[in-house]
């Protein structure tokens, strides 16, 4: 199982097109949307939890401690923030484990599986990068929303998809969402 958080950042379609992909390819999956990020889906993409609800295996409340991903002795193989908030970056970083998202994240670093990050904003303060560092030197992996257009693409989905891909590819999960570099269309 792979756990989809969603926090409350600008970028929810990113969420959207990895649940799609990952249902597409019948891995099983736990969502996690926190109360901002539900204001974003509506915002951003006119959805509420309860479409993102069907492209997901669980769900998880995001206030609830007690959720089987909150323990070591889950077994799953990693998880993905989504967007991911600064303040959701920063509580991982110092390891403050407040709700489902962060304590799930702190699972994942200590029992050493795969955490990707993708975080939304910009620019970057120098605390935004520190925390970073922090959580790649225990392993994270952060994996900015910034899109590649050698693919050409035509639309927003084509841009999602690329980001989409990306984190897929560092979950080694095969996908076809957009055009590979192979340096000879140039």
């Amino acid at each position: 199982m792979i756990i989809v958080a969603i926090t409350g950042a600008s970028g929810v379609i990113y969420a959207l097109k990895l649940l799609e992909a990952l249902k597409e390819n019948k891995i099983e999956t736990g969502l996690v949307i926190t109360d901002p990020a539900k204001l974003i889906l509506e915002y951003e993409l006119g959805m509420d939890e309860n479409d993102f609800k069907k492209l997901a295996t669980h769900y998880y409340e995001a206030d609830d401690l007690t959720a089987s991903i909150n323990s070591g002795s889950c077994l799953f193989k990693g998880m993905v923030i989504v967007p991911c908030t600064m303040k959701t970056l920063s509580a991982i970083a110092h390891g403050y484990a407040n709700n489902a998202v962060t304590r799930a994240a702190d699972v994942v670093l200590k029992e050493r599986r795969k955490l990707v990050i993708v975080p939304r904003e910009t620019p970057l303060r120098s605390l935004h990068l520190e925390n970073m560092l922090k959580i790649s030197k225990e392993g994270g992996i952060i994996l900015p929303a910034m899109p590649g257009f050698y693919h050409r693409p035509q639309n927003i989905d084509d841009v999602a998809n690329f980001i989409a891909g990306k984190i897929l590819d560092v979950m080694n999960i095969e996908h076809n969402l957009f055009k590979r570099w192979h340096g000879d269309e140039i």
